[in-house]
């Protein structure tokens, strides 16, 4: 390959899409952000609409193309990354979204899985899939979608429907009809079992999504297709697609068995590597597929936290405490403490280790005193509490705490929320010099995919450290902070009837 060329990754987030051009070294040379407009239509429902995200992915890539071809840079490969779970339903003949995309937060299927635990169901979906029954997966979003209309219905039996988390929706619009996901995004969806590696007729017929609109499931790197000539002047190949949190941790040089990432992006989502077995965890962490290379399958456990960026996102749209999301760090820090002050983000429920999508945000500890700082800080804090707590169910699950985690997303530039979560979780968090960590393994499997790297090996290499936030709260401040969130979380699941905390 030549050294001109770069691996363009598309980057498709919850909030905006990119495009990002990387060197076969890993280095970041240029990139291309589109925000997007989110939907409310209903209290916890949260959609997008397919063709924006469309639109936004062909703008990106565009742009950086031509801003690469100034330097005399081709594109050599093409990887997807994506938002996982999000839901797309589509016509096969026109490639048109039936439906708005449902996004992965969206909690309107919250009482179908509420009866299928009822029916006693939930033992079953998870020793297949290593999931719990939980709204946040594809499988009753398509299932509710189909609900709507029995005209829909008859399409999707009939095979006139396609179905797909947001990287098969933009492979079958990139390609002009290749429908196919990875491993990794098939086994987000609840309809797929991660031991037989292949999708489960007995889930299907469970939930009630036919056959007919699943797509081909492949390795995370290799070939998916080439993009039809006319979007980018060249029939370039896709050769790596992962969803996001997988890709993070390929980004981090996650691959031996015990390491372990943390992405900061609208959620915070925890990926231990479990090496070529499926792992059970008794403390409510996701088993999933972190990646197929080379014929290699390898698992992790996943700990998957709702409100991350998203939290400080509603500090700066919603309460207009901040302009920017960057301030929340000066504002942290101009407080001694945080008073008492405690936010519980469950805007959109609550993810692991409590799984209760009913759950909704709580403010607890307020005085006459509090003020911006305080709601900034208990946002930035809030984040690093469900962190520990992810951290404790890993630790139970293994029998020891993790060594150091690696850290990536848009939070992990806020020096004083790194130490802050050090301090909290009390181990090291190492932060690299390239953050856009789930870009870039979209773009290691690209390169993989064709050719430009020999081995996963290889891509560790690539892995520098830009600094090391080492613990240093004392341990009865710590406890004393774990103590104050622990109540605010009681208190946000008594209001539920969930009964006590730990």
């Amino acid at each position: 390959m030549a050294e001109s060329g770069f691996l363009l990754t598309i980057d498709q987030g919850t909030t905006s899409t990119r495009a990002i051009a990387f060197g076969l070294d890993g280095e970041l040379r240029s990139s291309h952000q589109v925000e997007l407009e989110q939907h409310y239509p209903a209290p916890g429902w949260v959609e997008h609409d397919a063709e924006e995200i469309w639109s936004a992915t062909i703008a990106c890539c565009r742009a950086v193309i031509d801003r690469e071809a100034g330097a005399s840079r081709k594109p050599l490969a093409i990887g997807i990354t994506n938002q996982r779970e999000t839901t797309v339903l589509w016509d096969r003949a026109t490639g048109a979204p039936v439906h708005r995309a449902i996004v992965w937060q969206d909690r309107r299927t919250a009482d179908a899985c509420a009866a299928l635990k009822a029916g006693g169901h939930e033992a079953m979906v998870t020793a297949k899939t290593g999931l719990l029954l939980d709204p946040y997966f594809s499988a009753t979003k398509v299932a509710w979608i189909l609900n709507q209309d029995d005209a829909l219905k008859e399409r999707a039996a009939a095979g006139g429907l396609a179905f797909g988390t947001v990287d098969s929706y933009l492979l079958y619009r990139l390609t002009g009809g290749r429908h196919a996901t990875d491993i990794t995004n098939a086994s987000r969806t609840m309809l797929f079992d991660i031991h037989a590696r292949d999708w489960s007729d007995e889930l299907l017929e469970l939930i009630g999504v036919p056959a007919a609109v699943l797509p081909e499931v492949l390795p995370s790197a290799g070939e998916f297709g080439t993009c039809v000539s006319d979007l980018f002047g060249a029939e370039l190949p896709i050769a790596g697609i992962a969803g996001d949190q997988q890709a993070a941790a390929i980004g981090q040089g996650c691959f031996a068995p015990g390491s372990i990432k943390s992405t900061y992006g609208t959620g915070c989502f925890l990926l231990q590597n479990t090496g070529g077995e499926v792992a059970t965890s008794r403390n409510k962490l996701l088993a999933t597929v972190a990646y197929e290379i080379d014929g290699r399958v390898a698992y992790a456990l996943e700990g998957s936290i709702f409100m991350a960026g998203a939290t400080v996102q509603w500090l700066r749209d919603s309460l207009k405490i901040v302009d920017a999301s960057a301030e929340t760090a000066a504002l942290a820090a101009s407080v001694d403490g945080n008073d008492g002050v405690y936010l519980v983000p469950a805007f959109t429920g609550l993810g692991a280790p409590q799984w209760n999508p009913n759950a909704r945000g709580t403010i607890v500890g307020m005085t006459r005193n509090s003020g911006r700082a305080h709601f900034a800080r208990a946002a930035l804090e809030a984040v690093a509490y469900q962190t520990h707590d992810l951290i404790d169910a890993v630790a139970a699950d293994s029998g020891e705490r993790p060594e150091a985690i690696r850290i990536d997303g848009g939070m992990a530039a806020n020096d004083w929320f790194a130490q802050f979560l050090a301090d909290t979780i009390g181990v090291p968090v190492d932060r690299p010099k390239v953050t856009e960590t789930t870009a870039l393994g979209a773009g290691f499997l690209a390169g993989l995919g064709v050719g430009c790297y020999g081995s996963t090996d290889q891509i560790s290499e690539f892995w520098m450290l830009d600094r090391r936030f080492e613990p240093a709260m004392e341990a009865a401040e710590r406890e004393k902070n774990l103590a104050g969130w622990r109540r605010a979380l009681r208190k946000c699941l008594l209001d539920e009837g969930e009964g006590e905390v730990a």
